[in-house]
């Protein structure tokens, strides 16, 4: 599961997983916006933007071809949309949609993988972002772990009794849609299950951190300093 593995990363030790998670934010807004409004031709400061990434990445200790592969997945969806524009006549902004869109995807990647999702949360809604999406979030990537976990279960259940690889294709398709039925009803028992635990451990609404937040003057600086080096790069 890709989750798991971002989530792996996140628990790494390297001087930008040390940052905290509102210096990262800050950096990652200033970076989304500098990047949008960037002309779609200024390939020099495209290459800025892409060198602080691949910094970034390297200064974490991160596998580059990770990342850079797990940043694709956007494509399909920016190529069909760059592919309308440009038959629509705009060349121009049919490359800078799929440029941008990479950068952003690659950019918001590097945040997570270097940041516990806890703590980004908790960074988000020290921020300002309302405490209901916030919870949201937790709660949804929490019950992915469940659901992997089921999918793990069923998964070795079918192998231990060898499948169904020799029946025909419409059995298999029963067979997947059957298991997929399965799947869900058991990570609903489950996350009902983990709710009442939750319930009865007098859950108000939060999940606190174990080390609170603290922005420090290196956070200050990190921030500080990528932000001027994203601000001189946009002036170009």
């Amino acid at each position: 599961m890709h989750h798991v593995l971002v989530d792996q990363w996140s628990q790494r030790s390297s001087p930008l997983h040390a940052r905290d998670p509102r210096a990262k934010v800050l950096v990652l807004v200033i970076f989304l916006v500098a990047l949008a409004t960037t002309a779609p031709n200024a390939f020099p400061t495209l290459v800025i933007y892409a060198a602080l990434l691949v910094s970034g990445i390297l200064i974490a200790g991160l596998p580059p071809g990770g990342l850079l592969l797990r940043s694709l997945a956007i494509l399909p969806f920016s190529l069909t949309f760059g592919l309308i524009t440009w038959l629509a006549g705009d060349g121009w902004r049919a490359l800078g949609l799929v440029e941008k869109s990479y950068l952003s995807t690659l950019a918001v990647l590097l945040i997570v993988a270097t940041t516990p999702l806890p703590r980004l949360l908790a960074g988000l809604e020290a921020l300002g972002t309302p405490r209901l999406l916030v919870l949201m979030a937790q709660f949804l990537y929490r019950y992915l772990f469940v659901i992997a976990e089921q999918a793990q279960h069923i998964r070795l259940a079918a192998a231990c009794r060898a499948g169904i690889s020799r029946t025909h294709r419409r059995a298999k398709f029963r067979a997947a849609a059957g298991a997929l039925a399965v799947l869900f009803a058991r990570s609903y028992y489950r996350a009902e299950g983990i709710h009442r635990a939750m319930m009865s451990r007098a859950f108000r609404g939060r999940f606190a951190l174990l080390n609170p937040l603290r922005f420090g003057w290196l956070d200050g600086c990190f921030a500080a300093g990528v932000a001027a080096l994203l601000i001189l790069a946009r002036a170009q």
